[in-house]
């Protein structure tokens, strides 16, 4: 299948103001992009593209005054296929675990294992390891936080969303990745596309989406605590330790966001 991504952001800035963004699909996808979902910036302004500590391709601008437009719109292969599920993927203990899997063992901004880990055992203890007790936690997190776009708030944590009960993806992955951490596997935090493929309506709005990898059985696994089922169309935009690493736009000044609109959409092959 081919899926149409991009977005449409805009910003009023009162003065110059430096911008980076994480806003492209990830590398690993390079070889399905049939059309690059390139940044482009209005009024323009020259980009200069780096890449992060976690691999991730970010763009840095100097944002005029005044009102920015940020956009892109690509187009991308898919296997149409959903999230793969490999239930007999097993744990590993902590002195096997490869190098740089450890970083996504600790506590993070927003996934404080120190204040989880005695929640995390008493919940999880029981459950077998590997595959299943990612699982375990997935369920729980589903069913322990109420969904709504109301409830977004940028400082929330996942020591708050699990006293307070309710969240976005974001929150979900955060809550899901700090209880993997504490019961020793590791996990890190993925944004990126997801559309409604394969999903029955209603629709809600475009945006993008927050999910989690975590690494068994020797290599990283998806898991999508939120809508909790395996989805169709996943595509990544970047990884990092949580939300903090990798929000899709950073701003260093004073700014009003003015819209944000996002699409994920499944294109009809030609007959």
């Amino acid at each position: 299948m081919k899926i149409r991504v991009g977005y449409e952001i805009v910003y009023d800035f009162p003065q110059p103001t430096p911008m980076i963004m994480v806003l492209g699909t990830h590398f690993t996808r390079a070889s399905d992009v049939i059309v690059p979902d390139y940044l482009t910036v209005n009024p323009s302004a020259t980009i200069s593209p780096y890449r992060d500590g976690f691999g991730n391709w970010c763009s840095r601008i100097l944002a005029p005054a005044g009102r920015v437009r940020l956009a892109a719109d690509g187009l991308v292969r898919d296997s149409g296929l959903p999230d793969p599920v490999v239930a007999s993927a097993g744990q590993h203990a902590v002195e096997e675990l490869p190098a740089d899997t450890l970083v996504y063992l600790l506590g993070s901004r927003y996934c404080e294992t120190d204040r989880l880990s005695d929640i995390a055992w008493k919940l999880f203890e029981k459950t077998q390891p590997g595959w299943p007790r990612v699982q375990a936690i997935c369920d729980f997190v589903h069913r322990h936080i109420a969904f709504g776009y109301e409830h977004a708030r940028a400082t929330m944590t996942a020591a708050e969303v699990y006293r307070e009960g309710k969240g976005v993806c974001r929150d979900y992955a955060h809550l899901a990745i700090a209880f993997c951490r504490c019961m020793n596997i590791p996990a890190r935090y993925c944004t990126g596309y997801l559309g409604d493929m394969g999903t029955e309506p209603p629709y809600g709005p475009g945006d993008f989406a927050g999910w989690f990898e975590a690494y068994i059985g020797g290599r990283w696994h998806t898991f999508d605590p939120r809508n909790n089922v395996p989805r169709i169309g996943r595509i990544l935009i970047a990884q990092g330790r949580d939300a903090s690493d990798v929000p899709i736009t950073q701003t260093f000044g004073p700014n009003t966001l003015v819209s944000f609109k996002v699409w994920t959409d499944e294109v009809a092959e030609a007959a």
